[in-house]
């Protein structure tokens, strides 16, 4: 077995910070949408087989992952990281700023890429584990309820690259760089989808008394739907309902046919996700037949809750302490928004970290947003030290 101080180290990776920006720097600026990843992709695995990786494309789409078995040990990682860009005009004004209007890596997956990149390269230089290492290059994780995770379950990842655990990360905006937080159990919340569309009579606006108002009934559902988590929740339970869209009409003199609403309904326990469904669809079928109209509900249950398995977590954390000091290591809080790296947590145990992104970094999804470099050997040197640990011999 290697000793503490023969695990990967920050030291290792410093000689590399300027490869590693570079490499970020070039999909920064060539960002690609969910499920056309193609070229990020092909940059991908033409690195990972240069460094001697068993390579597979288009596992799921675009998906790339790299086996490499090292000794005669039976343990198996995974080690997985986002590749797709968003649908937003870049603002930051960076030199490597995107090229593609209306595209621009606004999640970081630029950054969480090239970390993996690097312990990619590191481990296939120093091959100082014993067992199976599987890095998986995902697409499509801002897709929406049909994601590049199950895309790339579906595709038998589990049946062709087997593992014993998985472990994923994200940056975090508002941490210090170089910090990871860490968090066990429930960590990131279930994200659900409602389209509602109204059904009344309509009409001319000057005689409501012969329509049903569509409109009266949709602003009456929504002042309605505020209630759902205030008086169904568990107080010391956290969701989130929110009405997103709402549109009606195209003339000031008509009272229109129909009204929708679109809802994003957000929960941590698989309880509580129950009840918010059952009092929405309750709500919405009593609040418009009070008003005479009728409604049809879409309700779209999209990724679950990001749930960390207690060993794994009680494993990675010990890792990120020995590579950057307790003091660097802090507690994480429940955060609203949604991950597919839940669908492999389904399925396996494993770990979702967070890195720190800076203090004063714009927010993710933020046209303003940009991954911190400095970030990218301490998240590659994490990666290898996992690594190294998990599968030590």
């Amino acid at each position: 077995m290697l000793r503490d101080n023969s695990y990967a180290r920050l030291s290792d990776f410093e000689p590399k910070a300027q490869e590693l920006a570079a490499i970020r720097q070039h999909l920064h600026a060539h960002p690609e949408l969910s499920f056309e990843e193609a070229e990020t992709a092909r940059f991908v695995a033409e690195k990972l087989q240069s460094w001697g990786y068993e390579v597979t494309r288009n596992v799921g789409g675009h998906g790339v992952v790299a086996r490499m078995k090292v000794g005669d040990g039976t343990r198996s990682v995974a080690i997985r990281a986002d590749m797709d860009a968003l649908p937003i005009e870049e603002e930051t004004g960076l030199a490597y700023a995107s090229q593609f209007p209306g595209k621009m890596h606004a999640c970081g997956h630029d950054g969480h890429t090239t970390m993996l990149l690097g312990a990619a390269e590191y481990l296939a230089r120093t091959r100082r584990f014993d067992g199976t290492l599987n890095l998986i290059f995902q697409p499509a994780e801002e897709a929406g309820a049909v994601s590049g995770a199950q895309a790339m379950i579906d595709d038998g990842l589990f049946e062709r690259f087997p593992f014993d655990a998985i472990f994923g990360l994200h940056n975090h905006p508002g941490a210090p760089a170089g910090t990871f937080l860490m968090r066990s159990g429930p960590l990131m919340a279930a994200s659900d989808t409602v389209d509602i569309t109204i059904r009344g009579k309509g009409g001319h606006a000057s005689r409501p008394h012969l329509t049903v108002d569509p409109i009266v009934a949709a602003c009456s559902l929504v002042m309605a739907l505020q209630t759902v988590v205030a008086r169904n929740v568990d107080p010391t339970q956290a969701a989130v309902v929110t009405v997103g869209t709402i549109h009606s009409g195209k003339a000031t003199n008509v009272i229109p046919e129909t009204a929708t609403l679109s809802l994003s309904v957000r929960s941590f326990e698989p309880k509580v996700r129950d009840v918010l469904e059952r009092r929405i669809r309750a709500l919405v079928a009593s609040q418009v037949e009070g008003y005479g109209a009728t409604a049809e509900i879409d309700y779209v249950r999209g990724h679950p809750v990001v749930v960390n398995a207690p060993e794994e977590t009680e494993f990675a954390t010990e890792v990120v302490t020995e590579l950057v000091g307790a003091e660097k290591v802090l507690p994480c809080p429940l955060i609203p928004g949604s991950e597919d790296f839940s669908h492999f947590l389904e399925h396996k145990p494993g770990c979702f970290l967070r890195l720190g992104n800076g203090e004063n970094s714009a927010i993710l999804h933020s046209p303003k947003f940009d991954f911190a470099d400095e970030s990218l050997t301490t998240g590659a040197a994490m990666w290898a030290r996992l690594a190294e640990r998990y599968l030590h011999d």
